[in-house]
């Protein structure tokens, strides 16, 4: 029975990917801000109402999900919704950090904003299926061995100790190891070939620049994947939850990347706010691990997930506000006076 959960969350996102792509973004174009913000309303909505599924589907414990992956002791419906929903928002949080790599990647490759929506559509279906096996293989690891969890939360301190001295993004393409790869195999075109990512040039199969923005972003996604699934294990170890809420924020960070990249400079303080969240996660990691006895006995479980939710957040909106008000002042247009006339006498 339980089979035939996952089969049906595979057969939503299926259905969800073939309408993105094949009836409502079938003919490229660029996506406005409006546009761009309609459908990251949509997706966020598709979200919240499979998290009323998830709700349902652990209440009831339907394919016995509820006590499998929580040693034989059914979660109640409320519970599985606030792990979900935590998940959710940190996936989301920690995507923000990737949409600027994005914008970078399309920027370094001179990919028109007319063609990149195909690009992160591959890209994130690519990521869907990369996310996938690492979160089982995660989740399998977790559960033959008790360690792990310090090992992730030790990955999560680093990531956050990185962000806080890092001063900025430094991405160079041609140096990653996918793109030597893939130009030892095969050439690259002299320029953009419309929507295709191979095309041929005087009879030579050659890949175009879009294949190769999509080979950084894939390579790039598997780092950032790195950083946010030892994070939503931090929440939950069920890994339906985790992959649910995984996957359905990376379904809407295309339209997100259309929202924001052109304004991810403005939100300057963002940045402290995912290390806040990273931090938080890390220690709970450590502290779920050393008390877990404690936690079990006295049934602590709910508090820490809403205390989780609560952090995260907190955080989040703390860092958009302190964006807002302490935004830096755009500078003032210096008027430039005018040389007066003369004339030679």
């Amino acid at each position: 029975m339980e089979l035939y959960l996952w089969l049906g969350f595979f057969g939503i996102v299926f259905v969800m990917l073939a309408l993105d792509l094949g009836v409502f973004n079938r003919k490229a174009h660029v996506l406005g801000i409006r546009e761009s913000l309609g459908w990251t309303a949509v997706w966020i909505a598709m979200a919240l109402l499979f998290n009323v599924g998830v709700y349902f589907i652990y209440q009831y414990d339907l394919g016995g999900i509820a006590e499998h992956y929580h040693n034989g002791v059914a979660v109640g419906g409320k519970t599985a919704a606030i792990e979900y929903l935590t998940g959710y928002l940190v996936e989301k949080s920690l995507s923000l950090d990737n949409i600027f790599v994005m914008s970078l990647i399309f920027s370094y490759f001179a990919i028109p904003p007319i063609y990149q929506h195909r690009v992160l559509f591959w890209g994130i279906l690519g990521a869907l299926i990369l996310r996938g096996l690492m979160i089982f293989l995660g989740a399998e690891l977790l559960e033959k061995f008790d360690w792990m969890i310090y090992f992730f939360a030790g990955m999560l301190f680093v990531t956050a100790v990185k962000m806080l001295l890092a001063d900025s993004e430094e991405i160079d393409p041609d140096e990653n190891p996918a793109v030597k790869m893939a130009r030892k195999i095969l050439p690259v075109s002299s320029g953009i070939n419309g929507e295709h990512f191979f095309c041929r040039e005087n009879g030579v199969l050659m890949m175009t620049p879009l294949f190769l923005a999509l080979l950084v972003i894939e390579t790039s996604d598997v780092i950032f994947a790195v950083d946010s699934i030892p994070a939503i294990f931090g929440i939950t170890h069920d890994p339906f939850l985790v992959f649910t809420s995984n996957i359905f924020a990376l379904l809407g960070l295309r339209s997100l990347y259309f929202a924001l990249a052109a304004m991810m400079d403005k939100f300057q303080y963002l940045k402290y706010s995912l290390i806040v969240i990273l931090l938080f996660v890390s220690f709970k990691m450590c502290a779920g691990g050393v008390f877990k006895d404690v936690i079990d006995e006295k049934n602590l479980k709910d508090v820490i997930t809403w205390i989780s939710l609560g952090v995260i957040v907190v955080s989040m909106g703390a860092g958009i506000m302190a964006s807002y008000i302490w935004a830096p002042k755009e500078p003032e247009a210096v008027a430039v006076e005018e040389p007066e006339d003369y004339t030679d006498e």
